[in-house]
């Protein structure tokens, strides 16, 4: 459990992590995308939203393929055949919850090697999720259903509820092996 003094510390360092985080990829975003701020530099050599995006695509096109699905990808696109296109778009990357679940973990005090293996793991998971949202978008989103739903609002509320469930459990872990140790 926390003393006030760390839980005053933990949420003041979690805020400020967080929103630097959270600007900073809104900033390298708009400096690596042709416009008024675009740096030629940062697009060419250090473009990890580029990475990040191609990533995405072309792990989702391999699920696809595992499946028995034809998929193609471009720089921003994902097309299966007789099914549907989706457009990955800057938000669709999950950099805010990214943000957020990074400033949290290092945050929170832990030791670092725990602090390493929970953001590795994280991280894969969230994108993960991510993945698998793309795939059922490109073959189910195109349907009358589809402009009905929000599916990106829905997709964040339910990662959210899953990425907060998992630092619960994170934290009461901490906790309880803490009071184990306490009352030996």
């Amino acid at each position: 459990m926390m003393e006030k003094n760390n839980a005053i510390r933990f949420a003041v360092v979690f805020v400020f992590l967080f929103l630097v985080f959270y600007y900073f990829n809104i900033f390298f975003f708009r400096e690596t995308n042709p416009g008024p701020h675009y740096n030629a530099f940062l697009a060419d050599h250090f473009n990890y939203i580029k990475g990040l995006r191609w990533l995405l695509l072309s792990s989702t096109s391999l699920l696809l393929k595992c499946f028995g699905f034809s998929s193609v990808y471009n720089n921003n696109e994902l097309l299966v055949a007789g099914h549907g296109t989706i457009q990955v778009v800057y938000t669709c990357l999950g950099l805010g919850m990214l943000s957020f679940f990074t400033a949290f973990v290092i945050a929170y005090p832990k030791p670092t090697k725990i602090k390493i293996v929970t953001l590795a793991g994280g991280i894969i998971a969230i994108e993960l999720l991510n993945i698998i949202r793309f795939a059922l978008l490109a073959l189910y989103g195109s349907g009358p259903i589809n402009r009905l739903i929000d599916h990106h609002t829905l997709f964040n509320i339910i990662l959210y509820l899953i990425v907060a469930a998992g630092l619960y459990f994170w934290i009461k872990r901490d906790i309880t092996v803490n009071n184990k140790y306490e009352a030996n």
